[in-house]
């Protein structure tokens, strides 16, 4: 009896970060998105790695304490009665609704986290392998500084024409669109010092101040809390716009298949202003002027003037 007494006292007095997380999906689209799920290696599977979420609906999921991994929204999605089919975006490349260990196909909108076994969770929302779907973190429960974080932008509205998927449908990083090292910060421009913020990652850091818009953006896009649970929540400023682009999501198939490149939670460093003055009359940029802080970076009055010159020329 006296056993039974302390295990019930120990149940009831053990702070909630002990038993790790519970993260509660909701959708204010207004259309279906289907989650998807992946754990970083060396962390258990949570109860699924894929599942339909229609509009205004919520589903929760235990996470044990320790546990690390993203989540994102896949967007028109079509699955057969056994689970077989594929996503417009976010796609894990698996074939089925459960994305069995696959990363998603970028352009797509992360959550990531890593749950302190003892201490801090570290989380943060990322558009380092483009943006798919307004998405914003709360933790409610905990201690510290909790702050929401996420995109609440619809940024397919506001993207360039050259970072464009091919239905208008998402917005593609710099990284995926040109493949150069200054923008996907390989190879010399592997570090914080020598990869700085472009032209196109200050257009997502301008929408989505708290995101991470480029690899080294820790500064203003990490958060930490301890013993929260958290609530991801898609177009948390529904009606999204999405869906008058997609007038029919759950007829689309995809063209695009792989994973992301952020890293987890916390491991990002940086900051940027947002600016998007340099967009052309077509709605495009000029790659080449593009990275911030670097000896091509044009300030915008030089970039006007060049611009202004080069019309002129072109009329004489």
């Amino acid at each position: 009896m006296d056993s039974l007494i302390l295990c019930c006292s120990l149940l009831l007095f053990t702070p909630a970060g002990v038993m790790g997380a519970m993260f509660t999906f909701v959708n204010k689209c207004d259309y279906t998105v289907w989650p998807g799920i992946l754990a970083n290696a060396g962390t258990p599977m949570l109860d699924t790695t894929g599942f339909e979420l229609p509009k205004d609906t919520s589903r929760s999921f235990q996470a044990p304490t320790g546990w690390s991994g993203r989540f994102w929204g896949r967007t028109g999605c079509n699955f057969d009665g056994s689970g077989s089919g594929s996503c417009l975006t976010g796609d894990c490349g698996s074939g089925h609704l459960e994305c069995d260990g696959a990363g998603a196909s970028p352009p797509v909108t992360l959550a990531e986290f890593t749950l302190g076994t003892v201490g801090q969770d570290f989380y943060d929302v990322s558009l380092v392998d483009g943006y798919n779907l307004p998405m914003i973190v709360e933790g409610t429960g905990g201690s510290g500084l909790c702050a929401s974080t996420g995109c609440t932008s619809d940024l397919s509205l506001q993207c360039p024409s050259e970072l464009k998927t091919g239905d208008g449908s998402a917005c593609k990083s710099a990284c995926e669109a040109f493949g150069s090292p200054e923008y996907c910060c390989s190879g010399t421009y592997s570090s914080p010092a020598t990869c700085r913020p472009s032209v196109y990652s200050e257009i997502f850091k301008s929408a989505c101040p708290s995101s991470y818009s480029y690899a080294y953006d820790d500064a203003s896009s990490t958060f930490t809390c301890s013993a929260a649970d958290y609530t991801i929540t898609f177009c948390p400023s529904s009606p999204s716009q999405k869906s008058s682009r997609d007038t029919n999501p759950t007829s689309s198939t995809t063209s695009q298949q792989g994973s992301g490149t952020s890293g987890s939670a916390g491991t990002e460093q940086g900051s940027g202003s947002g600016s998007g003055d340099a967009m052309l009359a077509d709605g495009s940029y000029l790659a080449g002027l593009a990275m911030g802080d670097s000896p091509r970076m044009f300030s915008f009055s030089m970039f006007v003037f060049s611009v202004s010159f080069l019309l002129v020329v072109s009329l004489l």
